[in-house]
């Protein structure tokens, strides 16, 4: 049965790239989307059987799109397409209900695999370290039930954490030292019972943090 794909990415290369290394499987590209505006109208009208979404695309990026598409389509598949190989991005991508996150550097073969796998109601991410924020962390705790509460500056690095910034760029948008980032970090991880900043990113996410 044919796969039909809705694919979402700003860089028309990455659209017809798509396109041509689909070719002559049982995936076919029925819709190419420039934004995320689009790719909201286009999934409405096509009604694919799977969206690639890349992660940066102007009038609403790939993770708002990616909210946007859960609210509307809760069981549609939805696979991240993302030249970042960054964690937060990938933990924010599977907190809103992404089912999978993949690099454009990736082979041919192993991205027609993570379609068919997502297709058929699987995920595919393509890190170890997101691979294991998949499962459950057993001691996660929900905003309501921290021993020890956030404290402004935490929400505030945590937000940025989240957003993607490594520790110089979250620095520099709060004026404060690299050290101290490092501490807020520390301290945010062990108050969250989380093990990294991937899992850090996710709880954010799900405790309306972004």
């Amino acid at each position: 049965m044919t796969i039909r794909l809705l694919v979402a990415d700003d860089h028309e290369v990455v659209r017809s790239g798509l396109e041509s290394l689909t070719a002559g499987t049982d995936i076919e590209v029925v819709g190419k989307a420039e934004s995320g505006k689009e790719v909201i109208q286009l999934a409405q009208e096509l009604n694919p059987d799977l969206v690639i979404l890349d992660i940066r695309m102007p009038q609403s990026d790939g993770l708002t799109a990616l909210e946007q598409l859960r609210q509307l389509f809760p069981d549609l598949p939805i696979l991240m397409l993302s030249t970042y190989e960054n964690p937060t991005y990938a933990g924010r991508a599977l907190a809103l209900g992404a089912n999978g996150y993949m690099l454009k550097g990736s082979s041919r073969d192993k991205l027609v695999e993570a379609i068919r796998e997502v297709a058929a109601g699987g995920d595919a991410w393509d890190s170890q370290e997101v691979r294991r924020a998949t499962t459950t962390v057993p001691n996660e705790k929900a905003a309501a039930e921290l021993e020890s509460p956030l404290t402004q500056r935490e929400s505030q690095v945590l937000r940025q954490l989240a957003l993607g910034l490594s520790n110089k760029e979250i620095a520099r948008t709060l004026h404060i030292s690299v050290e101290t980032v490092k501490e807020h970090v520390h301290n945010i991880l062990e108050k969250l019972g989380v093990n990294g900043r991937t899992q850090a990113a996710v709880w954010a996410v799900r405790n309306g943090l972004l």
